[in-house]
C-alpha cells in the first residue's frame, strides 16, 4: 500500500489519545472505526487530574515533546473559541513541602527557558488570588503563567464530533475489543461479541490496559500503571482558576464550578480486591476535601460529589510509548502518562506517521523498540505473559 493510498484504520480506545489519533486520521483521508470498551471519555480520560504543563526536571527530547504538546492546544483554543469554558491556561502553582525546597526545580525551569516566576509568600495574593498564603511554603512557590487545565470528556466529544463529520465511524459497548493478528499482521480488531472489523492498520490505545493487550501478541512494554483515583467536588462559591500542586493535594477547576482533587498520598491508600476492584476509603476523600480547603483563600468547605476511580497509565520508565509495535506489522501504540498534555500532538503526529508511512524524529526517543519487546508464555500454563530475561 502507498502512502497516498487510502487506508482504513480501526483506533481501539475510546480516550483522549484514541480521539485525536482517530480525528487526524480521519481529516487526512483515511477511513477510520473508533472502537471503545463502553463509553466515551470513561476511562483515565474521564478521572484525570488533566494538568497541561511541562513542569520539572524532565529530558530534553520529552520536555520539547511537551511543549508543542502545549502549542497545539493554544492553537486549538484560537480555532475553536468555545472550548474556552473547558480549555484554559490561567497558570498553575506548586511548592515544596515541609524539609524540601523548590529553588533547585525554579532554576532548572528557568535555564531551559520555561515561563517560571517565584512568588515570595508576600505576593501570592497578587499573582493568585485564589490561593491562600499561608498555606504556601515559607520560602515562597512557583508560578507557571503558561499552564493550564483541560475538561477531556468536552475536548474528546468536539474530537469525535470533528472525526465523524469527516466520516469516521463510532462503535461505543464494543466490550473488550483485541488486535486481530493473522501471521504477525494486524488484519483488523475483535469486538467483545465476536464480530470482526478488518482493517489496514490498528491503533492500540486502551490506556493503562495496553500493556496486558500487548502481552497477550508476545510484546512486552514495561509497566508501572497503578490504581488511582480522583476526586469531584460538588460546585463551589468561591472562583478557582488557578491550577495548584501542593504537597498534599492537587487542585483544578471543571467547566462548571467543580474541583477536581488529587495526591499522591490518597492514591496510595486505595484497596485493590483480588477481583480488581478498587475500594477508595473514606479517610482519604475526607483528607483531600480537608487539604483542598487549606490551600484555597476563604478556606471553603467543600463536599464530595463523587470519586472516579481506575487505573492511572504509567510506562515503567515514565516516558510515552509511540508508534509502530515490533514484530507485528500494521500495530501502532499509544501508551504514556499525561496524556492530558499529549493528547493533541501524539494524535497528529502518530496518524502522520500511519498516513504517510515516515516515521516522526520528534517521536524517535519514545518508541517500543526501545524496551525488550519479546515475551513467552507463562510456562504453568496459566495465560499470563512473561517478559524474556
Amino acid at each position: 500500500m502507498t502512502a497516498n493510498e487510502s487506508k482504513h484504520v480501526v483506533v481501539i480506545g475510546g480516550g483522549i489519545l484514541g480521539a485525536s489519533t482517530a480525528a487526524h486520521l480521519a481529516r487526512g483521508g483515511a477511513q477510520v472505526t473508533l472502537v471503545t470498551a463502553g463509553s466515551l471519555a470513561d476511562g483515565a480520560s474521564g478521572r484525570s487530574i488533566a494538568w497541561l504543563n511541562s513542569s520539572g526536571d524532565r529530558s530534553a527530547e520529552y520536555h520539547y515533546l511537551r511543549l508543542i504538546a502545549l502549542d497545539r492546544y493554544r492553537t486549538w483554543s484560537a480555532r475553536h473559541p468555545e472550548s474556552r469554558g473547558y480549555l484554559r491556561f490561567d497558570g498553575a502553582m506548586k511548592w515544596a513541602g515541609p524539609g524540601e525546597s523548590f529553588r533547585e526545580t525554579f532554576a532548572f525551569e528557568r535555564d531551559g527557558g520555561y515561563d517560571a516566576v517565584w512568588v515570595d509568600r508576600a505576593d501570592v495574593a497578587a499573582v493568585a488570588p485564589d490561593v491562600d498564603a499561608d498555606a504556601v511554603a515559607e520560602e515562597g512557590a512557583i508560578f507557571n503563567a503558561g499552564e493550564g487545565w483541560v475538561s477531556l470528556p468536552d475536548l474528546i466529544a468536539a474530537l469525535v464530533a470533528d472525526a465523524v463529520a469527516e466520516g469516521a465511524r463510532v462503535i461505543e459497548h464494543a466490550g473488550d475489543a483485541r488486535v486481530d493478528v493473522q501471521d504477525d499482521v494486524a488484519t483488523g480488531v475483535v469486538l467483545g461479541d465476536g464480530t470482526r472489523l478488518a482493517a489496514d492498520r490498528v491503533v492500540l490505545a486502551t490506556g493503562g490496559s495496553v500493556p496486558a493487550h500487548l502481552a497477550a501478541l508476545g510484546v512486552t512494554v514495561p509497566d508501572a500503571t497503578p490504581a488511582a483515583f480522583v476526586l469531584f467536588t460538588d460546585p463551589v462559591d468561591v472562583q478557582v482558576t488557578t491550577v495548584l500542586n501542593t504537597p498534599r493535594v492537587a487542585v483544578r477547576p471543571t467547566p462548571d464550578g467543580r474541583l477536581v482533587l488529587d495526591a499522591d498520598w490518597a492514591e496510595q491508600s486505595v484497596l485493590v480486591g483480588d477481583d480488581g476492584s478498587i475500594t477508595v476509603p473514606e479517610a482519604s476523600v475526607q483528607g483531600l476535601l480537608d487539604e483542598a480547603s487549606k490551600v484555597l483563600a476563604g478556606n471553603p468547605k467543600l463536599t464530595a460529589q463523587r470519586v472516579g476511580a481506575g487505573l492511572k497509565p504509567i510506562p515503567g520508565d515514565g516516558e510515552p510509548v509511540v508508534g509502530t509495535v515490533p514484530g507485528i506489522d500494521g500495530l501502532f501504540t499509544l501508551f504514556t502518562h499525561s496524556g492530558a498534555t499529549l493528547g493533541l500532538v501524539l494524535g497528529e503526529l502518530l496518524a502522520e506517521e500511519i498516513l504517510t508511512g515516515a516515521p516522526s524524529p520528534v517521536l524517535a526517543s519514545f518508541r517500543v523498540d526501545r524496551f525488550d519487546t519479546a515475551a513467552v508464555p507463562d510456562p504453568v500454563g496459566t495465560g499470563a505473559w512473561s517478559p524474556v530475561s
